[in-house]
């Protein structure tokens, strides 16, 4: 496959019969070992005594409670000595089906294994290739060409935008307040408009059909039972397993400083951790493999170039620096409208290499998650209205490919990985002190000014979080909470979002905002939109392709409130999707 720079991409030489055979035995082995592992946990599930005291530890003390209770006893001391004595019961995991932990959760797992394992073993190479290539391909190309039609496509996007506006206000029928967040993509989206770049060339069946996906995402990941469950699911694995930093943080910096919550250390011991997983995970093939297929969900859903989706799909789970990586030999033939696409999706995205610092102060691993996801497309949507496309793009899905991991083995892409997470801490902390102070210096300097003409406490952030005020009310948080949510929006969006999200939490735990408004701040702060960011973003896509480097400077500052844009409306489609349940458990 040609490479965009002229030269070959460097093949992998086929392996050696040796090779197959160890790579057959192993695999084999792979299969017998999961199988038989899987029958062991099943046959243990079924014959364990699920009435034992094992699984209800407190059910003999709370019936023997409740039987020495007198009946002459009055309600209120019936209640009062019941919550006393009556524990929580929490059955063992091998006493119930949980599809989130235990053996429910092995089934789940069991199952998508070999789902994924029969299509890519028994299906595409049999079936799949030739069902595409004679029926499916030619199929999606007919409908690709009719529903271009100006007319048909006017009149299934009207459809479509009436069905949405349909259930958002149905969504909103038992709290009318709910209602102001359909303002927020409106009024956005507007703004977009205005300062488009060119005007008469917006793609309205993108920008359309991006916003159409991240609502069907939002409700996905928030309104249907079933998709609030694998995401809160995934959000509390996540939570999880990004906890397991700790341990090599306390080894390393002791329990004082880890208990005491240091910033730069106990929380930012993740980024070293998160790092090395998915710096294994490129190493396997795994992260590509997602990516690919995000990737090309994407560009069926919103239409855009194979580049730009990936590159978006990336940014669900890498940060602003290292999804570009993914196409890296393709970035020196963007588009100017494509390269302001990858600076847009880096800053509507939060890296996963952060989330667990964002979880410790507070915000719900679930609503980031659903945030980061629901960026996705909403990105490629603002990137398209903010800069429409006007060149001939050079990157098609038939030469694209995603390049593979340097590394030569798996301690080598650990190795590498916690190397990298370095910089990435080291740039994290610089922008941190170096924005703080700036910030704080143009905040006394504000205050001064204001003490001279008789006004106290008018500070920099102060007159920001004012204009803020209005955004956040469009997005839907209650006009008594606007002020406070209006402050830690400005923080993120001139400080940085560890700012925002530790302040939001401190506000969470005071009880000084209600869950809803806690809940769509979570997704008005997830992105990287903020003034470190911008100087990340052009280093870091000027070293991958310096003779770009006057196009990425011309497009930064425009793709920096884009993003922005994106975070707030993903923040509006939350505050009417949430519920109030689901908004107090997270």
């Amino acid at each position: 496959m040609a490479d965009p720079q002229g030269g070959e991409l460097e093949e992998k030489p086929p392996p050696s019969r040796t090779e197959r055979i160890t790579y057959l035995v192993l695999h084999v082995l792979l299969h017998v070992i999961f199988i038989s592992y899987f029958t062991a946990a099943t046959i243990i599930f079924i014959l364990y005594d699920k009435e034992s005291k094992d699984c209800w530890p407190n059910r003999g003390a709370t019936t023997q409670s409740i039987a020495n209770l007198t009946e002459d006893d009055d309600d209120d001391d019936e209640e009062e000595f019941s919550e006393k004595t009556v524990p929580e019961v929490k059955p063992k995991i091998l006493c119930k089906i949980n599809w989130c932990h235990g053996y429910g959760f092995l089934i789940v797992m069991f199952i998508l294994f070999y789902i994924l394992w029969l299509y890519y073993w028994v299906f595409k190479p049999f079936v799949g290739i030739k069902l595409y290539n004679n029926y499916l391909e030619p199929a999606i190309d007919r409908w690709i060409e009719f529903s271009r039609q100006w007319v048909v496509s006017g009149v299934m996007l009207g459809i479509v935008v009436a069905v949405a506006v349909a259930y958002l206000g149905y969504e909103c029928r038992n709290d009318a307040f709910k209602a102001v967040g359909l303002l927020g993509p409106v009024c956005f989206v507007l703004i977009g408009f205005a300062v488009s770049k060119h005007h008469k060339r917006v793609p309205w069946r993108i920008v359309t059909h991006g916003l159409l996906g991240q609502l069907l995402l939002g409700i996905l990941c928030l309104r249907l039972p079933f998709g609030r469950s694998v995401f809160q699911c995934l959000g509390d694995k996540v939570t999880i397993f990004l906890q397991y930093a700790r341990h090599g943080a306390r080894f390393v910096y002791g329990d004082r400083i880890c208990d005491e919550y240091v910033f730069a250390f106990a929380i930012l011991a993740v980024v070293f951790f998160f790092s090395v997983i998915t710096s294994i995970m490129y190493y396997l093939g795994w992260m590509q493999f997602i990516l690919s297929g995000f990737g090309f969900l994407l560009q069926a859903m919103v239409g855009t170039t194979v580049c730009e989706s990936v590159n978006a799909a990336g940014n669900v789970f890498l940060s602003m620096t290292e999804s570009p990586l993914i196409i890296r030999p393709y970035i020196e033939i963007l588009t100017v409208s494509e390269l302001h696409a990858i600076c847009t999706s880096g800053y509507a995205t939060v890296a996963g290499t952060v989330l667990g610092a964002y979880v410790s102060f507070g915000a719900s691993a679930a609503f980031l998650i659903a945030a980061s996801v629901m960026a996705a497309p909403g990105s490629l949507a603002f990137a398209k209205l903010f800069y429409p496309e006007t060149e001939e793009s050079l990157t098609r899905s038939d030469n694209i490919r995603l390049e593979r991991s340097t590394d030569t083995s798996i301690l080598d892409a650990a190795a590498a990985g916690a190397a990298a997470a370095l910089l990435i801490v080291l740039g994290i902390v610089s922008n941190i002190i170096a924005f703080l102070a700036i910030v704080f210096f143009l905040d006394a300097v504000t205050e001064w000014i204001f003490e001279l003409l008789g006004l106290q406490n008018i500070t920099l952030l102060y007159l920001l979080s004012q204009i803020f005020i209005p955004i956040v009310f469009v997005m839907g948080v209650p006009w008594k909470d606007c002020e406070e949510i209006g402050l830690v929006v400005a923080q993120k969006s001139f400080i940085n979002e560890f700012v925002a999200y530790k302040n939001l939490g401190l506000l969470m735990n005071d009880k000084k905002v209600e869950p809803r408004s806690a809940a769509i701040a979570n997704f008005a702060l997830c992105g990287f939109a903020n003034p470190g960011s911008l100087g990340i973003v052009i280093a870091s896509l000027s070293a991958m392709a310096p003779t770009r480097r006057t196009d990425i400077t011309r497009v930064a500052v425009r793709s920096y409130f884009a993003g922005s844009f994106v975070s707030f409306t993903s923040a509006s489609f939350a505050g009417i999707l949430i519920q109030n349940e689901f908004a107090d458990s997270n």
